[in-house]
């Protein structure tokens, strides 16, 4: 069966990233976190065979971002009638918000990449909502999942995770058996769905 997994990601590094301001941070962070995911998937749901596995790397982050939102803004994320459309508006009026520097002010974290996970998460949701809609039967299962702090050169070489750890979780999930019927739109870390 298909295998997809999303993987565009990036996060400012901490000497760099206090030289560029946050509303360029938060352009670019959302270009390629979340709109590069929605845009393979985009490309990609539509000529999945049946019993395909799709996994869009987010992070823990997006649980600790989701958090430090306001109250109205996670019932916002949290809403399982929340469409794709409205979702893609919520991600550009964070960019928005943070070019302007009132982010904060208006309710989102003081973390670009945090905020860009969140939206790979809910989309994930979305997504899956959509697929289990429109293709009944097809047995597509589609998910978020954190791999962990790893070893990379965007967390470092003090993570906790070397490389073959941090892909347990993805290769799980893009293995799952056919005829699986979960987890399907969930975020999974360390092969457990997470609470959202």
């Amino acid at each position: 069966h298909n295998i997809l997994r999303g993987k565009t990601e990036m996060v400012f590094l901490v000497k760099p990233r206090k030289l560029i301001p946050f509303g360029e941070q938060a352009e670019v962070t959302m270009r390629t976190n979340f709109w590069g995911t929605l845009w393979a998937c985009h490309a990609l749901l539509p000529i999945l065979r049946p019993n395909a596995r799709v996994v869009n790397v987010s992070s823990f982050v997006s649980k600790k971002s989701l958090d430090k939102c306001s109250p109205e803004l996670q019932a916002t994320f949290r809403n399982k009638d929340l469409s794709e459309e409205e979702l893609c508006l919520l991600m550009g009026e964070f960019v928005q918000a943070a070019q302007a520097g009132d982010h904060t002010a208006q309710g989102w974290p003081n973390t670009a990449y945090g905020t860009t996970k969140i939206g790979v998460t809910v989309l994930s949701r979305i997504q899956a909502q959509v697929l289990t809609e429109t293709r009944p039967g097809d047995g597509i299962l589609l998910n978020a999942c954190c791999p962990g702090w790893v070893r990379t050169d965007m967390a470092g070489p003090n993570a906790t995770k070397g490389p073959e750890e941090g892909a347990e979780t993805p290769v799980y999930l893009a293995m799952l058996p056919e005829g699986a019927k979960e987890p399907h739109g969930q975020l999974v870390w360390d092969k457990t769905v997470q609470e959202w």
